[in-house]
């Protein structure tokens, strides 16, 4: 193969074009039986957007740790407690962390282990 056709390859690839129009109709059918809805992965949008954060990535990996108060939370991050406390308003919003009260003192908590474990393989993917 010459320099040239590499070349011209490497730039259908990028452009996504092909040489020719071929629709493989049973891998279109395929994947479209199991293509949520519309309004599900607009969810997922929503909720994959909530990690482009770093400061809720932050608090979100501090909870994946320990149970923890707004104060600590902040001294914890270095942070403000209204900035701490716009953020857990977010994640609470999306059903990332869950609460409790104790007396006067809530105590946020991760709402699941769905959200350790997207921490925990999120981490995993950048290390490699």
């Amino acid at each position: 193969m010459t320099e040239a056709e590499k070349i011209q390859i490497e730039q259908e690839v990028e452009e996504g074009s092909c040489e020719f129009m071929h629709v493989h109709e049973e891998i279109v059918k395929k994947v479209e039986g199991v293509m949520p809805d519309e309004q599900q992965l607009l969810d997922l949008s929503e909720f994959f957007k909530v990690f482009g954060d770093s400061t809720r990535i932050k608090i979100l990996y501090v909870l994946s740790q320990s149970e923890m108060c707004v104060c600590d939370i902040a001294t914890l991050l270095q942070m403000g407690q209204s900035a701490i406390s716009h953020q857990l308003r977010v994640l609470k919003q999306m059903r990332l962390v869950s609460f409790r009260r104790d007396g006067k003192t809530v105590f946020y908590k991760l709402a699941d282990a769905h959200i350790q474990a997207i921490l925990a393989q999120g981490m995993e993917h950048i290390s490699e």
